[in-house]
């Protein structure tokens, strides 16, 4: 598991690699707060291009990353995540709060 950051002018990047299932999950939920409250973006991508897995726990971080998001008015988008990694966030609605980039 790993996670990458860059800023792109007034948005920040943040790629999550690897798996996000219950044994990563505190982890990645870490990395992703750290980066979050260092750089002031008026939005934030995840970029799920490299996740290969993700559980219900995994769901929960990113509704957690949301909820502290929401607070500070900065949206989340979802940027490439794979067909099973879709078919997850598409079930559980989670592109009604967090779209998906085209």
């Amino acid at each position: 598991m790993q996670v990458k950051a860059k800023v792109n002018n007034d948005t920040l990047i943040l790629s999550v690699e690897g798996e996000l299932d219950q044994h990563t999950a505190s982890a990645v939920k870490n990395e992703l707060d750290a980066h979050m409250s260092k750089v002031y973006a008026r939005q934030v991508i995840l970029d799920l291009s490299n996740l290969e897995f993700m559980d219900s726990t995994g769901i929960g971080v990113l509704i957690g990353r949301y909820k502290k998001m929401k607070e500070k008015n900065v949206p989340i988008f979802i940027l490439n995540p794979s067909s099973h990694i879709d078919r997850i966030l598409n079930m559980t609605a989670i592109y009604q709060i967090m779209p998906k980039l085209n």
